[in-house]
């Protein structure tokens, strides 16, 4: 998860199945917003080892503007579609996924890593392409049915969303849809992870 490069990134998951771009009524696709959040993503290589080529969104969050332009995408997308929750994986759906919820009126759920949350929580482990990890989300934090929108910077592999689709759907939520700034560029625009569909603004830099 995070900002990884177009080589390695996050932990194995499902196999993307690839979809037709995703279409919308207000011309998405011609929207110059998505070339202004493109250019302020930097990229930066051999980090954080080498042959990895970084996606690195710092540079984003630095204008404003651009910020805000994200954003507002995904809240255009997600309002109106009876949204409960939108789930944020540590540590940067921490940046995106708070203010999309503020914005529909829904409330955020942090997914973090083990030891981090106080209290009861409930947990899944996940494979890395060398190790595993785990996200962890309290009791209670979802009710059953709740819509739920999962967000992250950059998708990958997909593990680690994946993991988090898992999560949820223990809870018996209803995962709407996984939500990401950056995509690979053979997973252009719209594709599916073990089922759900998964959005992204932008391909990522190699």
């Amino acid at each position: 998860m995070g900002e990884q490069g177009t080589s390695g990134g996050e932990g194995g998951g499902n196999v993307v199945e690839a979809q037709a771009p995703a279409k919308k009524g207000n011309g998405r696709a011609a929207d110059p917003r998505l070339q202004g959040i493109s250019d302020a993503i930097r990229v930066v290589p051999h980090f954080p080892k080498p042959g990895i080529m970084f996606n690195d969104i710092t540079a984003l969050l630095l204008r404003p503007g651009v910020f805000k332009d994200a954003v507002d995408l995904f809240v255009e997308r997600y309002r109106g579609m009876g949204i409960a929750a939108v789930a944020g994986i540590e540590a940067r759906g921490f940046i995106f996924g708070p203010a999309i919820a503020l914005a529909i009126g829904a409330k955020f759920i942090p997914l973090r890593k083990p030891g981090k949350l106080p209290g009861a929580v409930i947990s899944e482990n996940y494979t890395l392409e060398y190790g595993t990890d785990c996200l962890e989300m309290h009791v209670g934090a979802v009710e059953p049915g709740d819509r739920v929108v999962v967000v992250d910077d950059l998708v990958a592999t997909g593990g680690t969303l994946s993991a988090a689709i898992k999560l949820l759907e223990r809870a018996a939520a209803d995962v709407v849809e996984c939500a990401c700034l950056i995509g690979l560029p053979k997973f252009k625009d719209f594709y599916k992870l073990d089922g759900k569909p998964v959005y992204i603004l932008v391909e990522s830099k190699k």
